[in-house]
């Protein structure tokens, strides 16, 4: 099992497979992509041998980021590959949505267990404006044919002082009746974002304080978790999830590593820089890239530094999959 010298074991990669993202969002590419990161991503022999050697130091969650990784058209060959790597045991994407519909049986018939989708708002219009597509409809339409065909959805909206708290009503009702967990995720800042944080940074806990107040409660923390807060209500179909990285002790309880698109290894979202495993993934043999791994590892940071305005190298969230 891979471990940092604070004692915190990771089962759970974040492996962006491209840097390339097809929506404006106000918080990451307000200007779309612009093609300014490094090129040639991973191949699929690649990624494969990379997750091989991950799950023989004992990860057991995988999960497919982009930039927007349905935009690879090896997409399907990466899920089935991963999915059949011994020790992989749960297989999940993240997607901003974008033709959703279509890629669901492809991703089904490659083993996906769980699907994230980023919608910020419940609002057409609000959801346009932040995106720059006016696709919601089409999304939600296509979560309900996600959950009968039997995967497990997780929405994931960046917090935004002026858009949530206003949009919390038509968040609660939609949960009554949609069995899928709702993630709100305070806004990090970013290299690229100060002034855009500045202006819409808002802290989550009041809000997770309120739902407490009106009958949520706390759920058990799985082993291969994210840091979400989870909230389930009785009345409620859906549940409720905070990430708040600003949060006291927030980082204790990290159990993820991420790998950009190029073979970095990111220690932290917010590391100084990203460590290339590249030249271990050359050949099928994974023994020197476990052994990387490890070394790797013991310079792990025992937090972020958000707090005090150091974001590192990360200029926007599509670079490594947020």
């Amino acid at each position: 099992m891979l471990q940092d010298p604070y004692g915190r074991r990771f089962h759970y990669l974040r492996l962006s497979v491209t840097d390339v993202c097809n929506f404006r969002c106000d918080y990451c590419l307000p200007d779309g992509y612009e093609g300014d990161g490094p090129s040639g991503f991973l191949s699929v022999p690649e990624i494969e041998r990379l997750v091989r050697g991950f799950a023989a130091e004992g990860t057991r969650k995988l999960r497919i980021t982009g930039g927007e990784p349905s935009l690879r058209k090896d997409l399907g060959a990466i899920l089935s590959r991963c999915r059949a790597i011994d020790g992989i045991e749960k297989l999940a994407i993240t997607t901003n949505g974008h033709r959703l519909a279509r890629h669901l049986p492809m991703w089904r018939d490659a083993g996906v267990d769980q699907i994230n989708i980023s919608i910020d708002s419940l609002d057409a219009r609000v959801f346009h404006r932040i995106t720059g597509h006016d696709q919601l409809h089409q999304i939600l339409q296509a979560i309900e044919q996600a959950l009968a065909m039997g995967f497990k959805i997780k929405v994931n909206a960046v917090l935004m002082r002026g858009v949530t708290e206003q949009g919390m009503t038509d968040w609660l009702g939609w949960l009554k009746q949609t069995p899928v967990t709702l993630r709100l995720i305070e806004l990090m800042e970013t290299g690229d974002h100060g002034r855009f944080f500045n202006q819409y940074h808002t802290s989550g806990e009041p809000l997770l304080l309120d739902l407490l107040s009106r009958g949520w409660t706390r759920q058990d923390r799985t082993l291969d978790a994210g840091p979400a807060i989870e909230l389930s209500h009785p009345e409620y179909a859906g549940q409720m999830g905070f990430i708040l990285p600003y949060s006291k002790d927030f980082c204790t309880t990290c159990n993820r590593l991420r790998v950009s698109a190029t073979g970095d290894l990111h220690l932290c979202l917010f590391a100084e820089q990203g460590l290339s495993l590249r030249d271990y993934l050359q050949q099928d043999d994974t023994t020197e890239l476990r052994h990387a791994l490890r070394r790797l590892l013991q310079d792990k940071g025992a937090k972020h530094w958000l707090d005090e305005g150091k974001t590192g190298a990360t200029r926007h969230l599509a670079m490594i999959g947020g």
